[in-house]
């Protein structure tokens, strides 16, 4: 008898599978990305096409947007489609359901409503409330062995949220990164403990300005000690440690 060849191409795939996708990680069942047999990701991991690379981790690399794949992940699980608040990316992941061939997302994205959404017109409490948000963050230019000839370009480690909590997750939604918070759970409040699961910049820009942010002042000063003092881990560059950086923006919507 001979053996299904799907079934045989997909016990090359461990049950639980790893991903890297945009440089999030995620840890999903294979059966969950195999649920649309049409899919791209049904087509990827069942031996019908050539598996993802793998990253420096072993963790399968998609080249798509990280954050907006957890929602891909929730409708293979759910067979529904759920969006936080206030959502303002559905052109976006409209574009990642068309990508991964998933068209009863695609459906989904394209009639869904949610009254939490209206005041994105400007005529809600919710997104013209005034107020302040500072977004800082430390960064240095990577360099490479021979120095200033193999230079690459801006690294940053990790991009600061200090604000009015409400606010901040208004403007940020999913992006904002709440882990560090120990006052979670409280929303009447301010914090300076907020991060971003993503390390672009201006990525943070345009969602302040989608939300009627100006940028109200900027400041910037080097962090890097002196050579002499210098007492650097193993692997990090001395070249690269001078050029460490402090920057912080404050945006103000009134």
């Amino acid at each position: 008898m001979q053996e299904d060849t799907s079934t045989a191409d997909m016990a090359d795939f461990s049950p639980v599978v790893e991903l890297n996708v945009g440089g999030v990680f995620y840890t999903t069942a294979l059966s969950t990305l195999t649920r649309e047999p049409d899919s791209l990701l049904a087509h990827m991991f069942s031996g019908k096409t050539s598996p993802p690379p793998r990253d420096a981790k072993g963790k399968y690399f998609v080249d798509r947007d990280g954050v907006l794949f957890r929602y891909v992940l929730d409708f293979l699980r759910n067979q529904a489609l759920v969006l936080p608040e206030s959502f303002r990316e559905k052109q976006r992941l409209r574009q990642e359901a068309l990508y991964f061939r998933l068209p009863a997302m695609v459906e989904a994205v394209e009639s869904y409503t949610d009254s939490s959404v209206v005041p994105a017109s400007g005529c809600g409490i919710k997104s013209s409330a005034p107020g302040y948000i500072t977004v800082g963050y430390r960064g240095s230019f990577a360099f490479g062995r021979d120095g200033l000839a193999d230079v690459k370009f801006r690294k940053l480690s990790r991009i600061l949220v200090c604000g009015r909590v409400t606010l901040c997750r208004d403007v940020f939604g999913e992006t904002l990164n709440e882990s560090r918070d120990p006052d979670h759970g409280i929303t009447d409040r301010y914090t300076s403990r907020f991060f971003l699961k993503h390390s672009f910049i201006e990525q943070a820009f345009d969602m302040l300005q989608d939300q009627g942010f100006k940028l109200a002042g900027s400041c910037g000063s080097g962090t890097a000690g002196g050579a002499a003092a210098e007492q650097l881990k193993p692997g990090v560059d001395s070249e690269e440690n001078r050029w460490n950086h402090y920057n912080e923006f404050v945006f103000v919507r009134d």
